[in-house]
């Protein structure tokens, strides 16, 4: 069985070459497991660095944003005979480690959609207290329209079996990918759940997501969550 590792990354040349390694260190029984890296264009060494890493390197020709990178890579896995591919942020949050805790999840539940939550045994690193407001008013946003309990909908930490990477092949949304893609998932009936992980801070650069900018960014995840109900 083979894992595709989908690292979406713009301008995280600090974080790759310990990321990488990380993957390659875990070993899970019968998963043969390939860090692909998607370079959404960065403007700093991201290219170079990645190029020499052991990894599959794709190159995007211009910025596409988080969920352009994201569907990128996840087409070139459903193409490349991948039974399951999972997210894993560039910036060092989600430690390859916990890998093997989404494919337990997924392989008791059944589910074509494993998320891996920080908040159902608050462990690990928690984000800010207005981040942890905006995701806990997301969960009742996307309990409102689906009815799942989702408790860590901002988490780009997600695996994948064949099923959904179909359905990811034909759309994924571009901007605020993660809470959106939920509810999309949800109406194509996919069976979505949770499991319990640890994460990290940021190893090093900067967050896309700033203080200043935080409210804004769950209003309009909000706004493009009803939206996105309406027209798929």
């Amino acid at each position: 069985m083979k894992l595709a590792v989908i690292i979406p990354a713009f301008n995280e040349e600090k974080n790759l070459e310990k990321l990488i390694d990380e993957i390659h260190s875990i070993s899970i029984q019968d998963i043969q497991i390939q860090p692909i890296i998607v370079n959404d264009c960065s403007t700093d060494s991201t290219a170079i660095i990645a190029q020499n890493l052991d990894c599959i390197l794709i190159n995007m020709p211009v910025n596409v944003g988080i969920g352009g990178a994201v569907q990128t890579g996840m087409i070139y896995a459903y193409n490349s005979g991948f039974q399951y591919a999972i997210q894993v942020d560039g910036d060092g949050q989600h430690p390859p480690k916990e890998i093997y805790k989404l494919l337990e999840k997924m392989k008791i539940s059944e589910a074509n959609v494993v998320i891996g939550s920080r908040f159902i045994q608050s462990q690990g690193f928690q984000s800010s207290g207005l981040r942890r407001l905006g995701i806990n008013y997301l969960k009742l946003i996307i309990k409102i329209f689906t009815g799942l309990t989702i408790t860590d909908s901002t988490s780009g930490f997600r695996l994948y079996d064949r099923a959904s990477l179909e359905k990811i092949c034909e759309y994924y949304p571009d901007e605020y990918p993660e809470p959106e893609a939920i509810i999309y998932f949800h109406k194509m009936k996919l069976n979505i759940v949770e499991t319990a992980v640890i994460m990290k801070s940021r190893e090093a650069g900067k967050s896309s997501i700033t203080l200043l900018n935080t409210i804004y960014y769950f209003w309009k995840v909000s706004l493009a969550i009803f939206f996105s109900y309406l027209k798929l």
